[in-house]
């Protein structure tokens, strides 16, 4: 009797899996599969992440335009705060509190190696710049001028500081925790620090420099989401799983497109292009240079006759922007996939909560961190003039001699010009 209710159960469950209609959902569902992966479009719950996101992505534009329109002081201000925040959300990564209740004041040891390491990277990269903003002010520039010629011993006796605190701290059953947080706190300092470092130089070189990168960037990740929530069908990377070729490809093309026609636009503008040789805020005028004035170029016989223009006007700065462009769509990325693959190390899903709909800044940051470090090597490669200037010998002589010395040498040259102006008359 088992043996026949068990085989008229099986039969019964096989016809009711055979008389099984689908629905129209779940038709429509299938129908919208390529090689088992659905269109992310299809995902109705995505639609309301993508509006909280979108709402986001235009308070951010918005007030990093006001930014950019504040000036270069402003613009290294913000970076000033993206670092701590990023610094602040991969100190918390690794940290206990059972343990770190134990260890008071432990904390504010990581602060101190931050904030000794901001010392000592913007001193180097903006002597030149705090120099020239004192000048007028003799006893102000004599302290500057001693401050950026023991910079070095200063910041390294600051770590050193840090170091002896760390080893006074040392407790027998936390070893294994204050030292991992030790390596972690360099870690992060060579991550936030050594690449974004890269991106106050940038800015002082002219805010172009700063600003056509970044904005590479921002399009790069704004036209991959879309090409991949309205298109995505084929996975890219197993890092990021919703990451498609789809998106990749189109967000490519549509950032190097964009890299050659918004060089034309900012390069237009002096207050992008000029450098700032001080910490001011007033208003820029230079010569933009030639990397800046159009060269016009025949189209020929390519056009027809009724074709309206007949020359193009390039500047040759959309050339190399071409190469950041590349470099954004092709490479870049890459920070984005070793910030998912990290991450996933530490089954994390953001790096914290500061932007709705995108996570932490951190994950705003990965790719920009890379593509600041090759704008900055690209633009002292291939757009900075190779030989001395008079703002290199300027800073040479900032950092080395003191301030009767300098003197000296201004009375020299005061001798030797004059000395030139007779023998010429």
């Amino acid at each position: 009797m088992q043996g026949d209710t068990g085989s008229s159960d099986v039969s019964a469950s096989h016809v009711g899996r055979v008389r099984r209609r689908k629905h129209a959902t779940e038709a429509t569902t299938d129908g919208n599969r390529a090689n088992g992966q659905p269109l992310l479009v299809n995902d109705q719950n995505k639609y309301k992440s993508m509006l909280i996101r979108t709402y986001s992505t235009v308070w951010m534009i918005g007030g990093f335009a006001l930014i950019i329109y504040m000036g270069h002081l402003y613009i290294w201000a913000m970076v000033v705060v993206i670092q701590i925040y990023m610094a602040r959300e991969l100190f918390n990564l690794l940290r206990k509190s059972s343990e770190e209740k134990q260890l008071p004041g432990f904390r504010l040891l990581n602060w101190h190696f931050f904030f000794t390491a901001m010392l000592y990277t913007y001193g180097r990269f903006l002597s030149r710049q705090l120099v020239n903003t004192v000048t007028s002010d003799h006893l102000l520039y004599k302290v500057v001028s001693g401050l950026i010629k023991y910079q070095m011993f200063i910041c390294y006796f600051l770590y050193i500081a840090g170091f002896v605190w760390f080893i006074l701290t040392l407790k027998k059953k936390t070893y294994k925790y204050q030292f991992k947080q030790y390596a972690w706190t360099h870690m992060i300092l060579l991550t936030v620090f050594a690449q974004s470092a890269f991106t106050v130089a940038n800015i002082f070189e002219g805010i172009f420099w700063f600003l056509l990168p970044a904005s590479l960037i921002v399009i790069n990740d704004i036209f991959a989401y879309l090409f991949g929530f309205f298109l995505g069908r084929t996975p890219l990377i197993k890092l990021s799983p919703k990451k498609t070729w789809e998106g990749f490809i189109g967000a490519s093309v549509t950032t190097i497109i964009s890299a050659f026609l918004l060089a034309n636009v900012m390069g237009r503008s002096q207050w992008l292009t000029c450098p700032r040789k001080d910490l001011s805020t007033g208003w820029l005028y230079c010569d933009p240079g030639p990397m800046f004035k159009p060269e016009h170029y025949s189209l020929g016989e390519w056009v027809p006759h009724w074709f309206p223009w007949k020359e193009l006007a390039i500047m040759p700065v959309q050339w190399h922007a071409l190469a950041l462009g590349l470099f954004a769509s092709i490479i870049a990325p890459f920070g984005g996939f070793f910030a998912s693959g990290f991450k996933r190390a530490f089954k994390i899903k953001d790096f914290g909560d500061s932007i709705p709909g995108h996570g932490g800044i951190t994950d705003r940051m990965d790719c920009q961190m890379v593509m600041a470090v090759f704008a900055y090597i690209y633009h002292q490669s291939f757009i900075a003039p190779q030989n001395f200037s008079v703002e290199i010998i300027l800073d040479q002589i900032i950092r080395n001699l003191t301030y009767e010395e300098q003197k000296y040498l201004y009375e020299q040259l005061g001798e030797m010009f004059h000395e030139r102006q007779l023998a010429q008359s």
